[in-house]
């Protein structure tokens, strides 16, 4: 935490009670960059990015990037429990973080655990060609990392959140039929592009593995595309919901993914996940009123139903012979679709652009550029958000260069306050190279003086500083924004602004 003079004075022994806290922290950060260095921000065509383009539903994206683990762990801020995007926690065996890179990439990196891929030559050739893959249906593969037991992935990140969750743990409206119809034709669509380019195989395909991006459309994990486990086991899920072929011989085939997506099925018709035998005689009996989902009562007749249903049941077959391909599917599910000139955002009721946001005064400052209300809001919040952030300091250093250090932050606030910002600067400059302490609000500051001298570059890079240190503050996501509105990088601008609201918002609920 960063204290006046005096309270250093009076409260050395508190202090030394958290050097080993300190010491922690102190390593973290030298990790993510050295003393007296800046998080670099790189431009869009750094690292080997270039365009990777294919026909038919394929997007712009970089092309496949192996990152050094130092990369992703200033992404993800040390890896922090807060960044942890999986469903099953930090005490899964592999572990899905949100992270953002230094061009405001947002990328999802998942780390195994150190005993999967023994072989890391065989980690790299299959990551290498999932990473080829290019689709607007997939949650695409951008690159990856293998650095001794370390073995990470790194693909788009998919900012609301899985099917699953949509499905079973909502919390404010049920998924419409129209969107479970068009979800299950572009998961049939990612498995139709995967097969006709040499990936047919797809391990443990389930409502976790879909996830929804910043439209509200429906991508399919690429992490499915890779084997995940020392043993090469495909299937993690409950085994009443296993391919029976697999039951028998423990390897996939692509009718066994056909087999998963017929259960997919049961889960956009029931809205539960349903084992595929109790589905199964429910369809034989006629039964469909007890399978079918009680919230989409209205908004569909029995035909479309049973035509759903009857597609899921071919692809339960027992036989996998007898199962559809995905080419099939997909002409399958084509007729199906209903509302098709209606944004998935619409349909699943996701705040789409910025101005569906009911932003703070703070965030409509930043969204409009206002300096001078940011300036003001700052002044108030002051360093309360420095609460929790701590530095290691010998006695020597705290007698000696701690003095030098706060009387430079003095001056830097005393500055910021006359608004005379180029003192500010050279002020909060000072105490930073001096690196015995650490501050997200001297960056902050610092970033605001950069702005106000018309120096946006400078600015992000502190912003970005800012959230190194304190992953989930708001304030540093805002000011990012501004900095990339500056600089004329509009939807990056937007994903910031968006990312501090977020955050805000979650600030907020967490303090009431």
């Amino acid at each position: 935490m960063c204290l006046c003079y005096t309270d250093l004075i009076v409260g050395l022994g508190f202090f030394v009670t958290r050097v080993e806290m300190g010491h922690r922290f102190s390593e973290f950060l030298a990790c993510c960059w050295g003393a007296g260095q800046h998080f670099p921000v790189t431009k869009d065509n750094d690292n080997g990015i270039g365009e990777n383009e294919d026909k038919g539903g394929t997007i712009n994206l970089p092309q496949f990037h192996e990152y050094t683990f130092d990369e992703l762990w200033k992404a993800t801020s040390g890896f922090a429990v807060e960044n942890i995007v999986s469903e099953h926690g930090e005490k899964a065996p592999n572990v899905v973080y949100k992270g953002k890179l230094a061009n405001q990439t947002q990328i999802a990196v998942k780390r195994f655990n150190r005993s999967a891929w023994p072989d890391a030559k065989q980690f790299l050739e299959e990551a290498r060609a999932v990473g080829q893959l290019r689709n607007e249906r997939l949650a695409n593969l951008l690159g990856c990392c293998c650095d001794g037991d370390e073995k990470l992935l790194v693909a788009e990140y998919m900012a609301n959140d899985t099917l699953a969750k949509h499905l079973f743990h909502w919390e404010v409206q049920p998924m419409k039929w129209a969107m479970r119809l068009r979800v299950a034709l572009h998961l049939a669509q990612a498995l139709e592009y995967c097969t006709s380019k040499g990936h047919a195989l797809y391990h443990d395909l389930n409502a976790y593995r879909v996830l929804f991006d910043n439209e509200g459309n429906a991508r399919l994990s690429c992490f499915g595309l890779m084997k995940n486990s020392r043993n090469g086991k495909s299937y993690s899920t409950n085994l009443a919901f296993t391919p029976p072929e697999y039951m028998r011989t423990g390897r996939i085939s692509p009718e066994s993914v056909t087999y998963s997506f017929g259960t997919l099925l049961l889960d956009l018709v029931s809205g539960k996940h349903i084992p595929p035998s109790r589905a199964l005689d429910l369809i034989r009996d006629r039964n469909l009123q007890v399978l079918t989902d009680s919230c989409l009562e209205g908004q569909f007749s029995n035909d479309e139903g049973t035509e759903l249903l009857r597609l899921a049941s071919r692809c339960l077959q027992s036989e996998p012979q007898e199962r559809p391909n995905p080419k099939s599917l997909v002409t399958a599910l084509i007729p199906l679709q209903k509302d098709s000139k209606v944004p998935s955002h619409v349909l699943m009721g996701i705040p789409h652009g910025v101005s569906a946001l009911s932003l703070s005064p703070l965030g409509e400052a930043c969204l409009r550029m206002d300096l001078t209300f940011i300036h003001e809001m700052m002044e108030k919040i002051g360093y309360r958000d420095d609460d929790g952030t701590t530095t290691e300091l010998s006695f020597q250093m705290w007698t000696s260069q701690m003095r030098e250090s706060l009387s430079s932050r003095m001056k830097g606030d005393a500055a910021f306050r006359q608004k005379d910002f180029k003192t500010a600067i050279e002020s909060y400059t000072l105490f930073i190279n001096v690196g015995i302490m650490v501050s997200p609000t001297v960056y902050a500051r610092r970033s605001l003086c950069y702005l106000m001298s018309d120096m946006p570059e400078e600015a992000l890079n502190d912003a970005m500083q800012a959230q190194v240190i304190y992953f989930s503050w708001y304030i540093a996501s805002y000011l990012q924004a501004v900095a990339l509105f500056a600089l004329g990088r509009e939807h990056e601008a937007q994903t910031a602004l968006f990312e501090g609201f977020a955050l805000e918002k979650k600030s907020n609920n967490t303090t009431k």
